[in-house]
């Protein structure tokens, strides 16, 4: 039940990026250019985004625990390192450069167009990557 309901998630997230036009590159790069032929679409898409977020982060902390899981799992720092700003420092080189962050990426990927699989393929080799990096060390209280 638990990888049905993560497929349906999934599922809806790549239609609604599709529907959005996040999947077309052009869509985000013309938002990108602000000082150029500049594309509001995205701004839309997001604010979409943050107001279903809002209301679903509101419902679903209501609950005592996930439907799925037993309990709530939230990331154990708030901490902003080295780490965190280089990866969102490559997130942004990246999606500015080719027009795709992951989640589109991987909803292009029907397309079946070369660079859509070249640019997932090497997303994954980043995450296989940054997974094999040495943790930084946890301070001390």
């Amino acid at each position: 039940m638990k990888l049905g309901m993560a497929c349906l998630a999934g599922l809806l997230f790549g239609l609604g990026l599709s529907l959005g036009g996040m999947t077309q590159p052009a869509v985000v790069l013309g938002f990108l250019d602000i000082f150029g032929n500049w594309n509001p679409r995205l701004l839309f898409v997001m604010a979409g985004a943050v107001l279903t977020t809002a209301i679903g982060y509101r419902w679903v902390w209501g609950r005592a625990r996930p439907w799925f899981e037993s309990e709530f799992r939230l990331p154990a720092t708030r901490q902003i390192d080295s780490r965190l700003v280089l990866g969102a420092a490559l997130f942004g080189i990246g999606w500015g450069i080719a027009g795709y962050c992951p989640g589109p990426a991987l909803a292009s990927l029907g397309s079946g167009l070369v660079p859509v699989a070249t640019l997932v393929a090497t997303m994954v080799l980043g995450w296989w990557l940054a997974a094999r990096l040495p943790a930084p060390a946890k301070p001390t209280t």
